[in-house]
């Protein structure tokens, strides 16, 4: 159960003026000013405004509500010479609930052993009635007893309530009287919240710690709570005067806080060599109120946090600037939703379908922003951040979900009927199997698929175990798509060649390339492409989307037709101009990617031809697989390939070479590459734009294939047309 009022209860709480005096007085410039916000606007959703609010943890306990034997309580009467237990009723046993929240006031402590801060204390889970008489006595024994809640007390108005339950706590045969009547009060094993009524008059009632009238209590926990934020692990006493960095303020600062995001650790030595524990406040200063307000922040921070690759991905909303109380009152409704959010769903996909409803958040546009990080534990307590941006935007996902499901809708895919082809004769460059989420296109389907990172495990090379790694470029990528950075093209397509190597098997990876390079275009569409120097062409987003064109008005003009209006051949070579026109990677002033393509084009179509035509089972795309694509065998292939195209032409007694438009524009591309000395471009950049290319090739297939040798023109035949050897690469 949650104890946090739904967004219209949490404004009825606090009007503009309430809202106001707890917010920030400074713009959130920081990811500690994020977490200082949602830590504020958590404890006044669930504890309240007050000096000691923020040092309670109302939601640990709320599994216990209406659970029977969930909350025992010792007795005490302080109104005598002497503390003692009540003689008719020493322990009582109730079922906690929310009404009892804030009169147990209860402040947990993470600790395998020990005692919460509060003298309220949980209980382990299902545990036998002689261990929770133990902890009750302990609330007399430890806790009341503890040199920090002593000191509290020696300083305190009403110490002597402490004083006094620690005296009781001495006297014997106490403890064997609280177990006896634990036996008596419980049926088994139970866990529950144990604590102390006490009564200070004669005439009074019993009152737990939060209800009693008096501050120590509080004033104790506190002291306790803050002790542990300068003393843990190897810290004995991490505190010094420096000036607070969420508030600005100088005091007195605090160096082992808690982290919601383990950014600041005392056992991550190994990051800081020589670094002193004690020290801690110097890397790291925030007051003792920022420090356990940033602690209460863990639920919100949780709920902002979804788990994939191998680490925690963490988006985390925000509104850039001075928080004004109509921006928290829209950002804890945010957060609200995201705590309550349906099973599975990412925290990106929460928050897109909020931005989609809610006018405010559309309103604040680039505002309303992001926190992105991912955080991979690889033991307990020992976290790396793979990467983290403050700066990033709901657009940016989105953004790039559009520009994605825009690349579905061209011609270049059938993914939508609507798509106007090149040519009525074809079909799209590439495939789009149903089955495959990364082709639908729909806005809110491939926001899903990026939110949850699937949208770069299908694309980009597999790693060795389910780990993740500080060299994962699919988290980096993940990121920096939600964070709208730009990845370097030439790292992107160096994943795609390592994951089509590692699909390559009896099958050539058609799918695995289409959606490979419906994800390029995108990225480039989306300024998500960092393309320096020679993979500038790579990162410039394909010209089919300008508004001033049709996709079949710029037809090369030098390229001729190798058959009248109708046929099945002037279909390609249409739709092969229009494709390389399109592709700014494949221009003319890019003859090595231009020339890989062509080549792995023809190899497409004529092992199409094979295994169509011939039925074999081995075929050129089988002699040549993507891992044995170099520069230096690029001659050999290109000799091959071209010899295969005429034998089968002649075969067919066709008048022409088949798959003229690629051989033509192939014979007067590889000339223009000096393999030997002035080759450019990298092997896996080769590699890439030859896959491509087959399976642009294998997916080319037209209405009237079979009647093409009727069509063909000619004006040119086998004889007329340079033979290629693999002494000569044309």
């Amino acid at each position: 159960m949650s104890l946090l009022p739904e967004p219209h209860e949490f404004e009825k709480e606090y009007d503009y003026e309430e809202l106001a005096e707890e917010l920030p007085d400074r713009p959130i410039t920081s990811l500690r000013d994020v977490q200082y916000v949602y830590g504020r606007l958590y404890t006044l959703a669930t504890a309240g405004g007050g000096e000691f609010a923020a040092y309670l943890t109302p939601q640990k306990s709320t599994d216990l509500f209406d659970e029977p034997e969930s909350l025992l309580f010792l007795n005490v009467d302080l109104t005598g010479d002497e503390p003692r237990l009540d003689p008719d009723e020493p322990v009582g046993v109730r079922q906690y609930g929310a009404d009892l929240v804030g009169p147990v006031a209860h402040s947990w402590y993470n600790a395998a052993k020990g005692f919460d801060h509060s003298i309220t204390h949980r209980t382990g889970r299902n545990k036998e009635p002689e261990k929770v008489a133990e902890y009750l006595h302990e609330r007399l024994t430890a806790w009341a007893a503890d040199e920090t809640i002593r000191q509290v007390a020696a300083d305190h108005e009403d110490g002597w309530i402490v004083e006094a339950l620690a005296h009781l706590g001495e006297q014997e045969g106490v403890g064997e009287r609280i177990e006896e009547v634990v036996f008596g009060l419980l049926d088994g094993k139970t866990t529950a919240l144990t604590t102390v009524r006490v009564k200070l008059d004669e005439d009074g009632e019993y009152q737990f710690p939060g209800a009693c009238g008096s501050t120590v209590f509080d004033e104790a926990m506190r002291a306790r709570k803050r002790s542990k934020l300068v003393s843990k692990g190897e810290a004995s006493d991490s505190a010094g005067r420096a000036t607070d960095l969420v508030t600005g303020v100088e005091g007195r600062t605090v160096g082992t806080a808690e982290d919601p995001l383990n950014y600041f650790l005392g056992k991550q030595l190994e990051k800081f060599p020589g670094f002193d524990p004690d020290q801690a406040w110097r890397t790291h200063p925030v007051s003792e109120d920022v420090a356990v307000t940033l602690m209460n922040a863990s639920t919100f921070v949780d709920a902002c946090d979804y788990y994939t690759m191998g680490a925690n991905v963490y988006y985390l909303p925000y509104f850039f600037g001075r928080l004004t109380p109509e921006d928290a009152r829209e950002l804890y409704g945010v957060l609200y939703d995201l705590v309550n959010s349906e099973e599975g769903m990412s925290p990106l996909e929460s928050a897109y379908r909020q931005y989609q409803d809610k006018p405010a958040l559309q309103a604040a546009g680039e505002r309303f922003r992001f926190y992105v990080a991912a955080v991979m534990e690889h033991q307990t307590k020992r976290f790396d951040v793979f990467g983290d941006s403050l700066d990033a935007s709901l657009l940016s996902p989105v953004g790039l979900a559009r520009s994605h499901r825009d690349v579905l809708r061209s011609w270049f895919y059938d993914a939508d009927d609507d798509a106007e082809l090149p040519h009525s004769r074809v079909r799209p460059a590439f495939p789009t199997p149903e089955n495959w989420d990364v082709f639908v296109p729909d806005e809110r389907s491939l926001v899903t698929t990026l939110a949850t990172g699937w949208y770069f495990e299908q694309t980009f090379g597999p790693q060795d175990d389910d780990d993740a790694s500080a060299d994962d470029y699919r988290i980096r990528a993940l990121v920096a798509a939600l964070s709208g950075e730009p990845l370097s093209a030439e790292a992107v397509l160096d994943e795609y060649v390592n994951r089509l190597i590692s699909d390559e098997g009896e099958e050539f990876p058609s799918f695995r390339v289409a959606a490979q390079f419906v994800q390029l275009c995108a990225l480039a569409a989306a300024d998500l492409l960092d393309g320096r120097g020679a993979y500038e062409p790579v990162a410039e987003e394909p010209t089919f989307r300008s508004a001033d064109r049709t996709p079949t008005d710029t037809m090369t003009q030098d390229t001729p037709a190798r058959t009248d209006g109708g046929s099945a051949a002037t279909a390609r070579e249409t739709k092969l101009a229009q494709f390389l026109e399109d592709t700014p990677a494949l221009s003319e002033g890019n003859p090595e990617r231009r020339g890989s393509f062509l080549l792995g084009a023809l190899v497409g179509q004529v092992t199409g031809y094979q295994q169509v035509s011939e039925g074999r089972s081995t075929t050129m795309v089988d002699q040549y697989p993507i891992k044995a694509i170099t520069e230096s065998k690029l001659k050999r292939l290109a000799g091959d390939v071209l010899d295969k195209n005429v034998v089968y032409s002649r075969e067919r007694g066709l008048p022409s070479t088949m798959y003229g438009e690629v051989v033509d524009r192939l014979v007067t591309t590889l000339p223009r590459i000096d393999i030997e000395e002035d080759w450019e471009l990298d092997t896996t950049d080769l590699r890439f734009y030859y896959s491509l290319g087959v399976a642009y090739g294998m997916n080319n297939w037209t209405t009237g294939d079979d009647d093409e040798d009727d069509e063909q023109s000619t004006a040119e035949t086998p004889a007329d047309r340079p033979a290629a050897t693999s002494e000569d690469p044309r």
